[in-house]
Formats: C-alpha cells, structure tokens, sequence
C-alpha cells in the first residue's frame, strides 16, 4: 500500500466484534477527559496530560484534521455507537496501517481494545487495501502486548525504535498482522 493522502471515505462507522467504532462528535467531548485524563494514559501514550476539556476540543479538532489530510482515522470505541470507551486510531503508514488504541480505565477487562484492533484491522485489509498492519508497542506495557497476542499480531523481526515523548525515553517493538 502507498502511504497515500487521499481523504478517507466518510463518514467511518465500522461494526463487529461486539463494538462500533464511530468518529468523534461534539457529543463526546465531555466524556473524553474521563477516558484519557488518567496517569498509565499519560505515561504510555502521546496523549496531553492533564486531559481536560481544552485538550478535548483539540483532540476532536485533530481527529477531524487528520481524516481531511487522510493521513489517519482517529475512532470512538463503542459497545452500540453511543457512549465513547475509548479510542482507536489508523494511521496510513509506508508499511501499511498502523494502529494504536486506549480504552478508559473504567472500561478495561472487557477485551475492548483487542476486538477494536480486529475490526480495525479487518477495515484496513478490506477497505483501505492494506497488506500488513502494525502496531507500535513497548514491550514493558504488558496490557498493549496482551492486546497484540489477542489480536493474532506478532513481534516483527525489525529493528527497535527508539524515541522521546513528554521528556521520558521509550523503544517501541513492532507486532504485525498480514491480510489473510
């Protein structure tokens, strides 16, 4: 797959797995700081911390960038399409499409993060045509590498990539999953 900028087709919603992954909508935007304002999601993720209602409005504008660019698709996690539970992201990548999710702390254990990555990753080979889809992960963050064997992915043998984010230093392992 070309790591093409063409705007994603629209409006997303993608069904299965028992959830519905929706684009954010003004709707959300109260219920996002209590999804992302939470100390593990400010250590493993990119996201702002504090998550306050400033960083929503932000969030919900780049989700809507982003998609317009087509550079990537910034997704509510769902059980029906209503309350958010989280988030999943795909971003078109050389590779294929990479993948990143977080789910809000009162929603964990209930495998929301993995059947989002299945259904994401059914889109992305099905839809968008990608060959391969990866994930980025540290290895310490047991609950992402859970989520990468729950999902079928395994660690690629590529090199680690190594990074700084919010003044902390990370190396990111790559797990990949190839259309069937």
């Amino acid at each position: 797959m070309s790591s093409s900028t063409s705007p994603f087709p629209g409006p997303v919603e993608l069904a299965g797995e028992g959830v519905v992954l929706r684009e954010w909508t003004e709707g959300d935007l109260a219920a996002m700081p209590g999804l992302f304002d939470h100390t593990d999601i400010a250590y493993w993720t990119p996201l702002v911390s504090p998550f306050d209602a400033a960083a929503a409005r932000a969030r919900l504008d780049r989700a809507r960038r982003l998609k317009a660019d087509g550079t990537a698709l910034l997704l509510a996690i769902t059980a029906d399409g209503g309350t958010p539970l989280g988030e999943v992201m795909l971003r078109r990548v050389p590779e294929g499409i990479e993948l990143g999710y977080v789910v809000g702390p009162a929603h964990r254990g209930q495998a929301l993060a993995v059947r989002a990555v299945l259904v994401s990753a059914g889109y992305a080979f099905g839809q968008l045509g990608a060959d391969q889809v990866i994930l980025e992960l540290e290895a310490e963050n047991s609950a992402s590498v859970a989520v990468a064997k729950g999902a079928g992915f395994t660690l690629l043998d590529v090199p680690l990539i190594e990074g700084e984010e919010k003044g902390r230093p990370y190396l990111l392992q790559t797990w990949g999953l190839t259309s069937r």
